[in-house]
């Protein structure tokens, strides 16, 4: 089978065929990672609205849409994962990695034996809730921050809360 190429084609086709042979490449959506701190956010904005938004694993992070063109990333654990977002056609907006990381200031660990506990020193000692921490540190504070919660969605709701 023979092809016929246009003369305007055939400069196109050697400079792709060039730059695919040494690796270079036109950068994608996915080639830069989303980065956001555990417990803060981050906002991703977009150039068309989103219709479908997939988390890979949505214990790592949440994402709920400010507006149609807004994303708010939430992270809620340690970890990596991925964020696709796509629009109403169906077609991909965006494709990422998405990485959830620990403050890089403030945190201090505390090891006694095997047991460890986080506190967060900025500028006050307060301990978070830290993946990995002692089991009961852990739930100890984790029954604060949910009961903190309730009382604070009751709030919002104008309900009394039950005790």
């Amino acid at each position: 089978m023979h092809f016929q190429l246009e003369a305007k084609l055939l400069p196109v086709l050697l400079v792709a065929t060039a730059l695919a042979a040494f690796g270079v490449f036109p950068a994608s959506a996915g080639d830069t990672p989303v980065e956001v701190l555990i417990d803060q956010v981050s906002l991703v904005k977009l150039d068309r609205p989103a219709a479908e938004i997939v988390v890979g694993n949505p214990s790592i992070a949440d994402v709920s849409v400010q507006s149609g063109k807004v994303l708010v990333l939430t992270g809620k654990s340690f970890g990596e994962t991925n964020l696709i977002v796509l629009d109403g056609d169906g077609k991909i907006i965006i494709s990422k990695r998405l990485i959830v990381t620990e403050p890089r200031t403030g945190l201090v660990t505390i090891y006694r034996g095997t047991a460890r506990q986080t506190v967060n020193c900025s500028p006050y000692c307060t301990p978070p809730l830290a993946i990995g921490d002692e089991s009961n540190y852990f739930d100890t504070i984790a029954k604060e921050i949910k009961g903190k919660q309730s009382i604070s969605q009751s709030s919002a709701e104008g309900t009394k809360q039950s005790e």
